[in-house]
């Protein structure tokens, strides 16, 4: 038998057994614990590396079934804005890596083996920054892989491009010249596939949307008549032709030649698009009659753009306002064949959205190119054949130049031979840049002239725009000029921004890549290791600009309003003046400077250039500059103060930092350097005042009595009303000489400037007064002692020399 105490004791350590069993059976069959998810930064931008990456993925997608120019350089852009938000992310990392490994660094590394152990919470606080960091390096491995696979897949849409242009111009057609009645099946198949497609939709408008349509013609033709009606309201001195003018200048020839074609095809333009707008808005338009419409409405638009700028610059109505002198029937057949030339190039554009709608066969579309191409080659041919111009003396007909010729005769046969030889991508592709870029090339030409015409010296003198902006404004023809070379700036500008998109478009490339273009430029682009903004230096000009203009009208307001009423003195006023222009000048500059994004501590290097330039060659000009401030802050002379130096005196007239402008008595301005005025001595005879001392000398004989002279003198200076009483006039007997009696009368004048005046009156007042008491003004006197017993031996003499002065006149007389 087992004691009770015993049986207590094992089944209390039986029951701890099976517990603790219990425990570890559960915990084997417990899952071990997920591991902590990301935190911190790898959380935050992990959404943004998911969304980037399935982007990618959904490009590479598109990539295999991108087919047309239009979609690969879609699918670039959307790449390039991918990968540009991949670097953001990597970017966004930096601070966070740059943190844990100066915190890192801190910490050392762990103790070696036999150290003391450090403190737990630095072991744990290493740990958990070796993780992190870990997790960064793991996250940006994979950015830079997907970075890579974004840079790969743009490489690729590059290189699909290129094959794919390629391959249009290159690509050899197989003509079978036999195939006639096969070509011409296929036509008339078209043909009544066409009339299908087009009189199915123009029942469903008649029947559905009739009221749209005519709503859409109504609202196109009003934008259009207001464009036409306002443009010849408020620009039509620029492009209307008067018929009153027989010989008008070439800078107004060229202005209605450029403003005629412009005006006139924006008209045409603005009435299709809002046509088209408005017809899609309304939902008048089915997807295929849309294309369809979209290119008739592009090849009526660039159609009459072509005809209107042949007939401004050929001008055969009108041979006074032609551009070239062509005669007026050679001139009316070059614009039909001109004109011609843009039809068949628009045509061709609309047998080939045609094709597409209709699904003719490969045998019909070579045909229609074939016949395109030829045609439009044979057209240049005619045009070089042409004997147009007309000889300035004789007006006799001649020719094209040479070269000329031969350059059309080049261009006319290449579209043909191409197309013969079966090459018909290369010779649409040839035919078609010739037309459209032919004619936007000549139209910023005419552009370009035009600028250049107004640039020269009077040429908007004679012309109404000139005439009307002079008499509104009261230009001068200086200013007009000056107006002349804005606007020429401005009309190459326009050209530009006009022209340059218009060509990229024609040559292949697509309006998104060129908004993207325009967007890195005014954005900002690297040149080496500097970043250049256009908008950045634009707001940078721009905000000078403001500031400086708030400059000086702050000075302005300060001289004329603020000092002016304190009555403070003019060179005062002068002093503050330009004191605050300069620093309202530094202060913009600082201000512009900065807008424009430009570090003004990367300034350091060309400042250290120019301190060592001052040191050799910028001594006077520094020297001058200095002297400008001490004389700006001491003002030992003001503007308007009277001052002598170096010999010569006159007015103040201007105080800058480098010299000042003193105005003599004689109207000369000169020009002092200001170390002038420092370094030497300075006369300032209104220095505090204007008050002054003017001494006025006078001799009378010795025969009158000098106390009456005195009491004289004093009584005209006393009675002057310019001279001071106080302090009073004072007349010194200051000399007796050989003939005369010296007096000096001294008096004072509140204004030294009327000096000159009040001598002339006191003059005048004294010999006035001397003639009435009958006082003398002697003239100087000698006394001449002559000897007796020289004066035979002078005799002599003269009367030589008179017989000698009769003998060679007797001898003159008788030669």
């Amino acid at each position: 038998m087992i004691p009770s105490s015993v049986r207590q004791i094992l089944l209390a350590i039986s029951t701890v057994l099976i517990l603790a069993g219990a425990v570890n059976s559960t915990a084997a069959q417990t899952p071990a614990p997920a591991p902590a998810p990301a935190t911190g930064i790898v959380a935050e931008q992990r959404p943004a590396i998911d969304a980037v990456k399935k982007q990618i993925a959904d490009y590479a997608q598109q990539m295999e079934k991108a087919d047309t120019d239009a979609a690969l350089a879609d699918l670039r852009l959307n790449l390039e804005a991918s990968a540009k938000k991949l670097l953001d992310i990597g970017v966004s990392f930096r601070p966070r890596v740059t943190e844990i490994n100066s915190r890192l660094d801190q910490l050392g590394p762990p103790p070696a083996q036999g150290q003391p152990p450090e403190a737990q919470i630095v072991t744990d606080e290493r740990a958990k920054l070796t993780t992190e960091k870990a997790e960064i390096n793991a996250v940006l491995g994979e950015t830079e892989d997907q970075l890579i696979a974004a840079n790969r897949m743009i490489e690729r849409t590059v290189d699909a491009r290129r094959e794919l242009f390629t391959n249009t111009l290159s690509q050899r057609v197989n003509i079978n010249y036999s195939l006639g009645s096969e070509v011409a099946d296929a036509y008339g198949q078209e043909i009544r596939t066409m009339n299908q497609v087009v009189t199915s939709w123009w029942r469903f408008v008649v029947s559905f949307k009739w009221q749209s349509m005519l709503a859409a013609a109504f609202f196109a033709a009003i934008a259009a008549l207001v464009l036409l009606i306002g443009g010849q309201r408020t620009l039509g001195h620029l492009y209307l032709r008067d018929a009153t003018i027989e010989s008008p200048s070439y800078l107004s020839r060229l202005a209605v030649a450029f403003w005629s074609t412009l005006m006139r095809s924006l008209t045409v333009v603005v009435f299709l698009v809002t046509t088209y707008l408005f017809l899609n808005y309304f939902n008048v338009l089915r997807p295929d009659i849309a294309a369809l419409i979209y290119m008739l409405f592009c090849v009526i638009g660039i159609v009459y753009f072509v005809h209107a700028l042949a007939q401004a610059v050929i001008c055969p109505g009108a041979p006074n306002w032609r551009l070239v002198r062509i005669a007026p029937r050679p001139g009316r057949i070059l614009m039909v064949l001109i004109t011609a030339t843009a039809t068949i190039t628009g045509l061709d554009y609309i047998a080939d959205t045609v094709n597409q709608i209709a699904g003719s066969p490969l045998s019909l579309t070579v045909a229609k190119s074939l016949f395109a191409t030829v045609l439009m080659g044979l057209l240049i041919i005619a045009m070089a054949s042409l004997r147009p111009l007309e000889d300035e003396e004789t007006g006799n007909i001649k020719p094209w130049p040479r070269a000329m010729r031969l350059f059309l005769y080049a261009i006319g046969l290449v579209p043909i031979v191409a197309a013969l030889l079966g090459y018909i991508g290369l010779a649409r592709f040839v035919s078609q840049q010739i037309v459209i870029n032919g004619a936007v090339v000549v139209t910023m030409y005419l552009g370009f002239l035009t600028a250049r015409a107004v640039s020269d010296e009077n040429a908007l003198t004679g012309t109404k725009l000139g005439r009307a902006v002079q008499t509104r404004f009261g230009l001068d023809e200086t200013a007009l000029d000056q107006l002349g070379l804005v606007l020429s700036i401005v009309i190459n500008i326009f050209v530009v921004a006009l022209g340059i998109p218009i060509i990229l478009l024609l040559w292949g490339f697509q309006w998104s890549e060129m908004s993207a273009w325009f967007v890195a430029i005014a954005t900002g682009f690297q040149i080496g290791s500097v970043n250049i903004s256009l908008v950045s230096i634009a707001i940078g000009v721009l905000l000078f600009a403001l500031f400086y203009g708030f400059t000086r009208w702050f000075q302005g307001w300060l001289d004329n309003r603020v000092m002016a009423r304190g009555r403070l003195d003019s060179g005062v006023r002068n002093s503050i003046r330009t004191a605050v222009g300069y620093l309202g000048l530094g202060i913009a500059g600082v201000i512009g400077i900065s807008a424009a994004g430009i570090n003004l501590s990367s300034l350091a290097l060309v400042a250290g250039g120019l301190s060592l330039g001052i040191g050799f060659g910028m001594q006077a000009i520094v020297s001058n500059f200095v002297s400008g401030l001490i004389l700006l802050a001491e003002r030992p002379f003001k503007v308007g103060d009277w001052i002598e130096t170096g010999g010569v005196g006159g007015i103040v007239k201007k105080i800058s930092v480098r010299a000042t402008e003193v105005e003599t008595f004689q109207r000369q301005s000169l020009i002092i350097p200001n170390s002038s005025f420092i370094n030497g001595s300075v006369g300032n005879w209104t220095h505090r005042n204007k008050l002054g001392r003017v001494d006025i000398p006078i001799g009378v004989s010795h025969k009158v009595d000098p106390r009456r002279v005195h009491a004289i003198l004093m009584e005209i200076a006393r009675g002057h009303p310019l001279v001071l009483k106080n302090p009073e006039p004072f007349v010194a007997f200051s000399a007796i000489s050989e003939s005369v009696m010296q007096f000096e009368m001294r008096v004072h004048l509140a204004d030294l400037s009327n000096s000159g005046t009040v001598q002339n009156e006191i003059r005048f007042t004294l010999i006035d007064r001397f003639a009435e008491e009958g006082i003398e003004i002697p003239y100087p006197q000698r006394d001449v002692n002559l000897h007796l017993e020289d004066a035979e031996s002078i005799v002599e003499m003269l009367t030589d020399r008179v017989r000698d002065k009769l003998a060679g006149e007797t001898k003159k007389i008788k030669h």
